[in-house]
């Protein structure tokens, strides 16, 4: 395997993994709920994201679906990323946990560059 396609996948697995993750936390954890009233979104909010979440992260993982749906799913990924990194700030919360998108928005940026680099 070539180092291209070591980092893509390794980017691209981090980045469905993570989305994965929240969106099971979305649907399932109290605390995170309580984070979404925290911010200041509606409840349905929360459930919309999340089944977008799972959505956009077996699109970048199922190597059947098309580039042009893939770019689809990076672009609602980073939106979503900066949203949420606008959304903490603010509300006030720390750096620390403001900062985390943008941390995955560099991931998922080298995620989207590697993309087309492998084959």
């Amino acid at each position: 395997m070539n180092k291209k396609k070591i980092i893509y996948w390794s980017t691209t697995g981090i980045i469905s993994a993570m989305m994965l993750f929240s969106a099971f936390g979305y649907f399932t954890n109290a605390d995170m709920k309580a984070a979404f009233v925290h911010l200041g979104f509606p409840d349905y909010f929360r459930i919309e994201l999340g089944v977008l979440k799972v959505l956009g992260a077996l699109t970048l993982i199922l190597p059947m679906i098309s580039d042009k749906v893939k770019s689809f799913a990076y672009f609602g990924f980073a939106l979503a990323f900066v949203s949420a990194f606008i959304a903490h700030i603010s509300s006030g919360d720390p750096i620390a946990v403001a900062i985390a998108p943008i941390v995955f928005l560099a991931i998922l940026g080298v995620s989207y560059y590697y993309q087309d680099k492998w084959n």
